[in-house]
């Protein structure tokens, strides 16, 4: 790794969970505005055609890598793409943001153990310190700096989507490290998208018959543009690149950062200013994600 691309990677790190965060609120917003799978195989569809002019001719170039490839993208897209995308806009419409943020607090540390096993990517015991209070602090966040908050969480069905769709997102991770490829991160991103709308779309032709959907409008519409692009193209591009450079179980130490992000950014674009315990989080996961990913 360059030194250049050492610091790239270091700048990306602090701004990708700041785009990931941007899916709770668009989550949020989805909600009797537009379908869930609807919803993804636009997100991904829209992200596909906005990224392909800068990789087309790479795909080109490297389509005997697309045809010894295929089934890793299929199933790296069934997992990136189509559960960790509409199952998790499913899952939203029947649980709380507390209940979600507690089921994928456990997907960093899964990650790091297979990771560990499967990739030969050990962990120091300053990385499983910084791990330690990271989740720590999101806990204080989650709790609203009241254990009593934690005490009363009741699982639903809804949940179970969110489940799945956690493990998904550790094989997911894994797996992209795992499997080694031909195609720069931005050409196999494009193609792991082409393997998830091979699942994606005829699962939202299935809900478009069989569920009562909302009518399209151009808030619906507002929704899938910024889903393609901040939590859809940049993140996910970035993220394989990070994953390139400082490996799957550093890079997957972001989603820490999300508890932090959020509120800063619910304060912006809602006006809901955020509290002391979000402070007291932030003092724990800051500096414990720079301990766990320092080199």
């Amino acid at each position: 790794m360059t030194r250049q691309t050492a610091r790239w990677a270091r700048v990306l790190l602090w701004v990708v969970p700041a785009l990931w965060s941007c899916n709770y609120l668009i989550a949020r917003a989805a909600d009797g505005v537009i379908a869930p799978h609807l919803l993804a195989t636009g997100r991904w569809v829209l992200a596909a055609l906005l990224m392909l002019p800068f990789v087309g001719q790479g795909l080109w170039r490297r389509r005997a890598a697309l045809r010894t490839e295929w089934k890793q993208l299929l199933v790296l897209g069934a997992l990136g793409m189509w559960i960790c995308g509409a199952w998790v806009y499913i899952g939203g419409q029947n649980t709380t943001s507390t209940n979600m943020a507690l089921i994928y607090a456990v997907t960093p540390i899964g990650i790091a153990v297979f990771g560990a096993r499967l990739l030969h990517e050990p962990m120091r015991g300053r990385q499983w310190l910084g791990v330690g209070l990271a989740l720590l602090g999101l806990l204080i966040v989650i709790a609203k700096g009241d254990v009593q908050v934690l005490l009363a969480v009741r699982f639903n069905r809804g949940d179970l989507w969110i489940v799945a769709a956690s493990i998904s997102w550790v094989a997911y991770s894994v797996l992209l490290r795992h499997w080694p490829s031909q195609m720069g991160p931005g050409e196999r991103l494009v193609a792991i998208i082409a393997g998830g709308l091979v699942l994606l779309l005829p699962s939202t032709l299935a809900e478009a018959l069989l569920l009562p959907s909302p009518a399209l409008g151009w808030q619906a519409l507002g929704l899938v543009l910024a889903a393609a692009v901040l939590p859809g193209a940049l993140s996910y591009g970035a993220y394989s690149f990070l994953q390139r450079e400082l490996g799957a179980a550093r890079t997957a130490l972001m989603l820490y950062l999300t508890p932090v992000y959020a509120p800063l950014m619910a304060w912006v674009l809602l006006g809901e200013v955020p509290r002391w315990y979000h402070a007291a989080g932030a003092l724990l996961i800051l500096p414990s994600i720079a301990l766990a990913t320092r080199s």
